[in-house]
């Protein structure tokens, strides 16, 4: 008789306190109102940056990439998605 295992995916990976500020840091310098900033406190896989339906801009933290390399490709994105 054959088992199947079923793997479980990694649990998601959380945003820290820290990584919101450096975020926060950047959505400043391009002058966006932090009312209209919505960063989700998992990361996810992939990662994105992009209009929700009210305005509002979602930043997801890439789950795979370190925060560094994403945070300065994020930086590129937010001023294209906020038309900077």
């Amino acid at each position: 008789m054959r088992r199947i295992i079923m793997m479980k995916p990694p649990p998601p990976k959380d945003v820290t306190f820290d990584q919101i500020n450096r975020i926060l840091e950047v959505t400043d310098a391009l002058a966006l109102d932090r009312e209209w900033i919505e960063i989700p406190l998992s990361a996810a896989s992939p990662g994105k940056i992009h209009k929700l339906p009210n305005g509002k801009i979602e930043i997801v933290v890439d789950a795979e990439m370190p925060f560094e390399e994403w945070l300065a490709a994020a930086r590129q994105q937010l001023r294209q998605v906020a038309g900077c």
